[in-house]
């Protein structure tokens, strides 16, 4: 079976594709290949990349997509398709799907329940290690950095709807993605507060922050909790809000 037909469900093929496979003469005893037209199906494409059940792959660059919350996912699709995030392959893919599809997507893989592994060693000093933890949790009032857990949760595991937990992550992934913030390679809906925050890091607390994080077992209940109706968060973030124009 095909890259792209793993991805898009038949009835979205172009019917050159069909009057092209209806063209090909099979072997006399070749058994017909079964194809379940569902989401699982059709997403086995993404998971070639990023882990069975999109648990994450083992290079420590394709992120775990199951249980993120589904507005983080979308938002993160739309930014691929639009150049906010640059990877050109995930740009082709996306480019001829719909708000409502992308959405799909989203929600097929956020509704997924699968494991986390147990944290992988990471090279770190104590003084380091101490440094993440500050930053993750206390920030550093000096640079006027907020603390992760003040958009992203007190346990880490994300806020609804669209602000990803940062436990479970690859240390390598994490560095990658802070790096490509402060230098200004990934983008997010304005106000993007992610960028402020990266550009606010010396690539010493972005090394720190990403050890502590990696370091951190995933706690049972990894989903993202609801947002507080008490405690602002510090800084507008753009892509924290709820996705719009995805459902009709």
């Amino acid at each position: 079976m095909s890259f792209l037909s793993r991805l898009f469900p038949l009835r979205r093929w172009p019917h050159a594709l069909w009057l092209a496979a209806s063209c090909l003469v099979l072997p006399a005893n070749a058994q017909p290949v079964h194809f379940e037209d569902s989401m699982a199906q059709r997403m086995l494409a993404c998971t070639a990349c990023h882990g069975a059940q999109g648990r994450a792959a083992p290079d420590g660059y394709y992120p775990r997509l199951a249980g993120k919350p589904a507005g983080y996912l979308y938002n993160q699709l739309t930014h691929f398709r639009d150049g906010r995030r640059v990877y050109p392959l995930m740009t082709q893919l996306l480019t001829p799907l719909s708000e409502a599809y992308l959405m799909e997507i989203a929600e097929h893989f956020a509704a997924l329940e699968v494991p986390y592994p147990a944290p992988a060693p990471v090279t770190a000093t104590p003084q380091q290690l101490q440094r993440g933890e500050q930053l993750a949790l206390r920030g550093d009032a000096t640079l006027k950095l907020p603390a992760c857990v003040a958009c992203h949760g007190t346990a880490l595991t994300g806020v609804k709807p669209a602000t990803p937990g940062l436990l479970g992550l690859p240390r390598d992934y994490l560095n990658a993605q802070l790096g490509a913030w402060r230098a200004g390679l990934r983008k997010a809906h304005a106000p993007d507060c992610m960028s402020h925050i990266a550009k606010g890091l010396e690539p010493s607390d972005i090394s720190a922050v990403s050890a502590w994080l990696a370091t951190q077992r995933v706690p049972a209940d990894a989903h993202a909790v609801a947002p507080s109706t008490t405690t602002p968060l510090p800084l507008q973030c753009g892509s924290a809000m709820a996705p719009t124009g995805a459902r009709p």
